[in-house]
């Protein structure tokens, strides 16, 4: 139960459909879409494709998308929107050139967007209305123009210095400048490329004038792109995976993803009574952190593209690997800090839509670091992303990159399910804590009894790169206790990570939506 007292926001409740979003204009595009009669996949891609405009720094149709999908409560699938490396990327291409690491914002660290394949697709076998109209309010927004916001604004301010190349400063900059919340922004070309979308379908993307628009911009900068990567790109079906915590499954996507790490962090998790009052807050987040340590030396020293790397799932998810990692873990002293290679980025955007009939969609879409590489395509409004710096230029890395290959993705929607069907599309974004994120939000939610809104509210902490990362609201009294348990405290200047989710409460017929407080957006239902 909230306590008014106490300044927050009230969880969303309403009966016929409900989305919750990280901008207003997203979450009403969403709406819009369900009071026409459209389904909860129409809804969710023209919302998507709202904040493909409207939070052009988390969010663009030149970045990848990853989608769990429940159909009338039923098991979700999982659609992987991955984009990948050119033909010509082979790993000693990058050795020989002594290129240690891919830069973000360079040309190499573009792969082959995936989202706009991935909409197409599944638009195509579970949407009910045109692409043409779904994509219309987003191709307004970018014609007309848009108010920005307060959070895309500050987020905005933070990446003005990647907003240089003359081409990106023209359509993101105003008078060299990033603009200031409440300021209108146009994108004219990004509308023009979304009717063209909703007109042709993926072939206007990967073929033709918006391909040769982008790959020309790529090798003009040094790209190793050509546009027969684009005409190759397709999204593909995949079996998500699953582990059992409290009596509920939880569902992920498969390696390449992250979300056998969110998995792996939770079985750790499910050892402990954190529900009663055995264990303080203190200890609550110290055992979020330490299991958050086992969990990802696995994710980022065993996990690349299936299709290259075998990943063995099941091992992971044992009760035996779970118990390793809890006897690894003390109560009462931080474990040696990790340490891992992969570069931090904390812009997304997740979203989820649950209709009418119950159809439930989970969906994440990114750019990767703010604005991606920084790099626009001219003609088309495109901004590419730079999902091509999570590779290793490292013969024999599991995530070396190669071919056609998908990079290591962090990006992870998830489904919480229940007796065989799906009761919460959640998801949280923000890059690398995305895994742990989910593991803390089932926390609050299935342990301490949290509704969806409080479960997102509640103060956050990240193992990261040897140090803890705390929020400026995580009390003193705890800081200073996980201090002395050895964790090296880092005050955060920016909030981590942001969260969305929906429970369908189907007993009572209602739907219970929260949404991100450190972001502008809100949950809604009719």
């Amino acid at each position: 139960m909230r306590d008014f007292n106490i300044p927050g926001r009230s969880a969303a409740m309403a009966a016929n459909g409900m989305a919750a979003t990280s901008h207003p204009l997203a979450t009403l595009t969403a709406l819009d879409m369900l009071r026409s009669g459209g389904n909860a996949v129409d809804a969710a891609i023209a919302a998507v494709a709202m904040q493909c405009v409207v939070e052009p720094e988390s969010t663009g149709i030149g970045g990848d998308c990853f989608v769990l999908y429940s159909r009338k409560g039923a098991l979700p699938i999982a659609l992987s929107g991955a984009g990948r490396a050119p033909a010509k990327a082979h790993v000693e291409w990058y050795a020989e050139r002594q290129i240690r690491e891919i830069a973000v914002q360079t040309p190499h660290a573009a792969t082959v967007p995936g989202c706009i394949d991935a909409w197409c697709l599944l638009n195509r076998e579970h949407g009910s209305k045109p692409m043409s109209e779904i994509l219309e309010p987003a191709a307004k927004a970018a014609e007309d123009g848009y108010v920005v916001t307060p959070r895309v604004a500050h987020d905005w301010a933070r990446a003005e210095g990647k907003l240089r190349d003359p081409i990106t400063a023209k359509v993101m900059l105003r008078d060299g400048k990033a603009p200031r919340a409440g300021d209108t922004m146009r994108n004219p070309a990004l509308a023009r490329t979304l009717r063209r979308i909703g007109r042709e379908g993926r072939e206007a993307f990967y073929e033709g004038a918006v391909a040769r628009d982008i790959v020309n911009r790529l090798k003009e900068l040094g790209g190793l792109h050509e546009e027969d990567d684009f005409a190759a790109q397709r999204s593909s079906w995949v079996e998500p995976i699953h582990a059992s915590y409290r009596g509920y499954d939880v569902y992920e996507c498969p390696p390449a993803n992250q979300g056998l790490t969110a998995l792996m962090i939770l079985k750790t998790l499910e050892g402990y009574a954190l529900g009663g009052e055995a264990f303080s807050e203190a200890d609550r987040l110290h055992l979020i952190a330490e299991a958050t340590k086992a969990a990802y030396h696995v994710r980022d020293t065993r996990i690349g593209d299936p299709d290259f790397v075998p990943v063995d799932v099941e091992k992971y998810l044992s009760a035996e690997w779970a118990e390793r990692s809890r006897r690894e873990i003390r109560i009462d002293r931080a474990l040696p800090p990790q340490h891992w290679d992969g570069i931090e980025h904390k812009d997304t955007i997740y979203m989820c839509v649950v209709d009418r009939d119950g159809n439930a969609v989970s969906f994440i879409n990114s750019l990767f670091s703010a604005f991606g590489t920084g790099i626009m395509a001219p003609e088309s409004g495109v901004i590419l992303h730079n999902r091509g710096s999570g590779f290793r230029t490292i013969p024999g890395h599991p995530n070396a990159i190669a071919p056609r290959k998908r990079p290591f993705h962090t990006l992870i929607p998830g489904m919480l399910v229940k007796d065989g069907r799906s009761v919460m599309p959640f998801g949280v974004m923000g890059g690398q804590f995305q895994a742990v994120g989910h593991a803390t939000f089932l926390h609050r939610f299935l342990d301490r009894g949290m509704d969806p809104q409080q479960s997102a509210e509640a103060p956050r902490v990240f193992a990261y790169q040897g140090g803890l990362q705390v929020e400026h609201f995580v009390p003193e009294p705890i800081r200073a206790d996980l201090a002395r348990r050895g964790h090296r405290i880092e005050m955060l200047e920016v909030p981590i990570g942001g969260c969305q989710a929906i429970w369908i409460d189907r007993d009572r017929g209602v739907l219970i939506g929260g949404s991100e407080p450190r972001k502008d957006g809100l949950a809604l239902g009719y």
